[in-house]
């Protein structure tokens, strides 16, 4: 029986795609009058190169080509090229470089994945994926390729540990409100995913980190607002980061700013600082200036939080928490001196 040839006439193999597509990239960068024709093979390629990493209906990806494309990929640069270049492809051939991107990403070959290593390797890919929430018409293309490489722990690491993480506290309150939710999704994706690696992260940089976010507790936007309280309630209530709740809870300025929050004109943003301040009042182990706080405000706290959303009336948990929550206010007796 003879055997198919690997590549027919009509199909290029991965070396000749990728040369087509790097040179035709390279004609889209000079902005001359040959780039219809190059725009056009540019989404040719881009779809030919999809066809070997996903297979079609009829056929699978074949194991061989897979490998030699992403080889070719590495070794001509083309990766770093694409998202370089992503604001000069189409519409349709941005998908397709996010599809590519992702896809060769989740590749393993055992337990290893290539992908993750050659990205480990060039760091200044992630970077240039965060950078682009700056340029609205790639900002959510590179936000799903961001947030694909925040699943693997090795990349989410180099995000985290860089100068160039506080740039999120930027995004999420840019003024495009998807591109901000967006901006928002990748960074709370970066904070929860990886458990231990966060916990060691914001031991480290708590300082840093709680000035930044304090910021966004009374950002001027609602919905950043919101999104951060709750975000913050998570983070604290996550045993992993217990070190790090204990410290945000001996804080009186944190205290003050969650009295505050309290009373927001949103019952939403109330209900979110309600989740952040029951863990002051709740600790067994409260420090000094915190017993001093809720003592020197018992009877306005006490009166509060009687009435406080009281139009919750179907939900049991949030109503034994805030009686709970009385209780403890009520029994806080004043240390002799």
């Amino acid at each position: 029986m003879k055997r198919m040839p690997l590549f027919s006439k009509s199909h290029k193999n991965p070396a000749e795609i990728v040369k087509i597509l790097k040179d035709n990239l390279a004609v889209l960068e000079k902005q001359d009058k040959k780039t219809d024709k190059a725009s056009e093979e540019v989404s040719k390629s881009l779809q030919a190169m999809k066809e070997i990493l996903c297979g079609t209906n009829e056929k699978e990806p074949p194991t061989e080509a897979v490998a030699q494309l992403a080889q070719e990929l590495y070794n001509s640069g083309l990766l770093v090229t694409l998202i370089a270049d992503l604001q000069l492809i189409d519409f349709e051939g941005k998908k397709d470089v996010t599809q590519i991107f992702n896809n060769i990403l989740r590749r393993q070959i055992g337990t290893r994945s290539p992908t993750v290593e050659y990205i480990s390797a060039h760091p200044h890919i992630l970077f240039m994926l965060l950078k682009g929430y700056e340029a609205p018409q790639i900002a959510l293309r590179c936000g799903i390729m961001l947030r694909e490489c925040i699943r693997h722990e090795p990349l989410a690491k180099i995000i985290l540990f860089s100068n160039q993480f506080r740039d999120f506290f930027k995004y999420v309150e840019l003024s495009t409100f998807d591109i901000a939710s967006d901006a928002f999704a990748t960074f709370k994706d970066l904070l929860t995913r990886h458990k231990v690696l966060v916990a060691d992260f914001l031991e480290q940089n708590y300082d840093t980190i709680f000035e930044d976010y304090e910021k966004l507790l009374q950002s001027e936007n609602y919905v950043t607002k919101r999104q951060s309280l709750k975000l913050l309630g998570e983070l604290i209530l996550d045993r992993h980061n217990f070190a790090i709740m204990t410290k945000y809870i001996s804080k009186p300025e944190n205290l003050k700013l969650m009295m505050n929050l309290l009373r927001d004109k949103s019952p939403n943003i109330q209900f979110e600082a309600f989740h952040v301040f029951k863990v002051f009042v709740a600790s067994p182990h409260k420090t000094q200036p915190i017993v001093e706080i809720l003592l020197k405000n018992q009877p306005k706290l006490i009166e509060f939080l009687s009435s406080f959303q009281k139009e919750r009336t179907d939900d049991e948990q949030f109503a034994d928490e805030k009686n709970y929550l009385i209780k403890q206010i009520r029994d806080l007796k004043k240390t002799a001196p």
